[in-house]
């Protein structure tokens, strides 16, 4: 494990990835391109007032897509940064702290999206939140095949989900198990989501076969897994920094299990990171030894998404309380 000095904490060891998921990371020669598009998305659909937060985002995303899909085309990579720039946006204004006080007010807020998602239009009196939606939607259709289209709509009704449960138990974290939060975590921290968007940013599609194997589903579980332990450890300092360290994090919850302090917790969430890294490192190996031209993208697209989140533990969005 290697160890880090961030705000509040001494030393913790975070994941050591130098043997699966060393940088530096590849980048898009695009991602000046993406940063100024996103700024004009934002313009015209202003879901964050302009702000520091709003200009950390729109870095963080857009360096992030930059490095997820290296080899992408500009188009698909906005497309991309605009969906995760809306999820991110929705997350931090209506999920997280703001939901605990009312999850029915959550509820009430996803209902739209809801709607959307299921090709109906946009409601009467619609925010700039539902029509930034209903953009990326007809975005997402005109670009996708009919199955990749309903294959991300899923994920993001995924997303919404977690969202609510994150919502009803962010009150009473102490009522979570790590087996229950580790289930919805890769859905709250966007990776499945990304790992499907993959094809349609890419342009390839996997067959349904190859698609349902042990040898795909391997690797893409390791590596949502590896994301929302990167996130948990990188985001627990900031968190306790607001004056939240009983929040909802894999850190708190591993300290209530295993009955240890936060930095027998870190020690043992860096182990499943490198336990999971290692998995994904394995499982990407082997899908690029085969003869399929679409499972060999796509074990370069997981292999960038790992290194994705790898490179957005250390951006400033990360390490300002």
């Amino acid at each position: 494990m290697t160890t880090t000095d961030r705000p509040g904490t001494t030393a913790l060891p975070m994941p050591d990835l130098s043997g699966t998921f060393p940088g530096p990371f590849p980048t898009s020669p695009h991602a000046d391109r993406i940063a100024e598009h996103v700024g004009r998305w934002l313009h015209r659909f202003p879901l964050l007032g302009p702000s520091d937060a709003r200009h950390t985002l729109c870095d963080i995303v857009a360096h992030g897509v930059a490095r997820t899909f290296p080899t992408a085309e500009p188009d698909g990579l906005f497309l991309c940064a605009d969906l995760f720039l809306w999820l991110t946006a929705f997350d931090d204004t209506f999920g997280e702290a703001t939901a605990a006080g009312s999850p029915a007010r959550l509820v009430r807020r996803i209902q739209t999206c809801v709607h959307l998602l299921a090709d109906g239009g946009p409601p009467d009196g619609a925010d700039p939140f539902d029509e930034a939606l209903q953009d990326l939607l007809v975005r997402l259709r005109t670009r996708a095949t009919a199955a990749q289209y309903l294959r991300v709509t899923g994920c993001l009704r995924d997303v919404l989900f977690g969202m609510l449960w994150e919502a009803h138990h962010l009150a009473e974290p102490h009522h979570v198990t790590v087996r229950d939060y580790r289930a919805v975590r890769p859905h709250t921290v966007f990776v499945r989501t990304l790992v499907a968007m993959a094809e349609v940013v890419l342009r390839y599609e996997l067959p349904d076969e190859a698609r349902n194997s042990p040898a795909v589903r391997q690797p893409e579980s390791a590596v949502a897994d590896l994301a929302g332990v990167l996130n948990d450890l990188a985001s627990y300092a900031r968190e306790s920094a607001r004056g939240v360290p009983d929040s909802l994090n894999l850190v708190p919850l591993i300290t209530r299990e295993q009955h240890c302090d936060i930095p027998g917790a870190y020690a043992a969430a860096s182990r499943l990171g490198e336990e999971y890294a290692a998995t994904a490192r394995h499982g990407i190996a082997a899908l690029m030894t085969g003869d399929s031209a679409p499972l060999a993208r796509h074990a370069r697209a997981l292999e960038s998404i790992a290194c994705s989140y790898a490179w957005h533990i250390d951006h400033a969005r990360y390490r300002k309380g």
